[in-house]
């Protein structure tokens, strides 16, 4: 029988740029006022104009393979989550693979927006537990600054750029997954969506001029169905896992917006204290949000053996999900 798939390993990138709310102040009519207090972002980073979404996967990576005390070449898959990939194709996943050394891997990209680490988590855990795959390299990296419209004042005051790693197996000890839990509503899909460059809407000069390259987004109806559809996988991933709320240590959220992260912590018996918080510094980071905050949680935090971790995340397609992970290492 094959092992639980475990988190062995953990990395994250923050390029070095920071954009604050002040510097927002002078480029659209908003206030740091205003921004803090709707969303709970103070400053997010932005990439350089050379850098690009595998540039800043490529830094978590090696860190996440380094602390498995793994090497790249013992890597057999990698998934890259985005929705900023470097090209349409080939894959940014590829980019990666070569980047690192990762010569026996397999790779290619997923996308389900901000949900797209917990989806990489599930697919590397059935992956692992099947016996098809040894050690997966789940990579969630995002430049969205290519694709923030920085004349929306609704849009441009929320997402920032980022990458966050981590490898999973079942040869070694670490974090196991116990369940994942995923859904979609594919209905309300025009809620958050970049409508040209696709084979829809190819990019063309009309669509450059109606400024359809930049995120689109209906922020009062994401609200809604992000509390709703998020607190429903925490409990369906509980329920899978023989859990009660109880039983939750820690929880790390989508770094999306303060209120949706408030309205769902008070659905749920964990401290204030224990509901892990980046939005803050990084803003909202897309796919690589909750893994930024599960390494920062385990670094800076006593996590300690035994403890329960629920991971959740809701983006574009509409697409949800939640994780239940279990610390089994000890880390000093």
């Amino acid at each position: 029988m094959n092992q639980k798939a475990k988190i062995v390993g953990l990395g994250a990138y923050l390029p070095e740029r920071v954009l604050s709310n002040l510097d927002l102040e002078k480029m659209v009519e908003t206030s740091d006022e205003w921004i803090t207090s709707r969303t709970g972002m103070k400053e997010r980073r932005l990439a350089a104009e050379n850098q690009f979404t595998s540039d800043l996967g490529f830094e978590a990576a090696k860190k996440a393979i380094e602390d498995s005390g793994l090497k790249a070449e013992e890597i057999d898959l990698i998934l890259v989550a985005t929705i900023t990939p470097d090209h349409v194709f080939p894959s940014t996943a590829c980019l990666i693979q070569n980047r690192l050394g990762a010569v026996n891997a397999a790779a290619m990209d997923l996308q389900a927006a901000c949900s797209g680490y917990i989806y990489a988590l599930s697919m590397a855990k059935a992956y692992v537990e099947s016996g098809m795959h040894k050690h997966v390299l789940i990579v969630a990296a995002e430049k969205l600054s290519s694709i923030v419209d920085y004349e929306d004042r609704n849009t441009c005051v929320l997402f920032g750029d980022g990458a966050s790693a981590c490898v999973v197996s079942g040869a070694k000890e670490g974090y196991t997954i116990e369940n994942v839990s995923l859904g979609c509503d594919g209905g309300q899909s025009d809620l958050l969506i970049l409508p040209a460059g696709g084979s829809k809407s190819p990019a063309s000069l009309e669509t450059v001029k109606a400024r359809e390259h930049f995120i689109k987004m209906e922020g009062k109806e994401v609200f809604k169905h992000a509390v709703r559809r998020m607190e429903g996988a925490v409990k369906d991933c509980l329920d899978a896992s023989g859990l009660s709320e109880s039983d939750i240590s820690w929880m790390v959220p989508h770094q999306a917006n303060i209120r949706i992260i408030e309205a769902l912590a008070r659905r749920f018996e964990v401290p204030k204290e224990h509901v892990y918080l980046t939005i803050h510094k990084y803003g909202n980071t897309s796919a690589s949000s909750v893994g930024i905050a599960l390494d920062e949680l385990l670094r800076e935090k006593e996590v300690k053996r035994g403890e329960r971790i629920v991971l959740f995340g809701f983006g574009a397609g509409l697409t949800w999900g939640a994780a239940t992970l279990t610390c089994e290492v000890d880390r000093g």
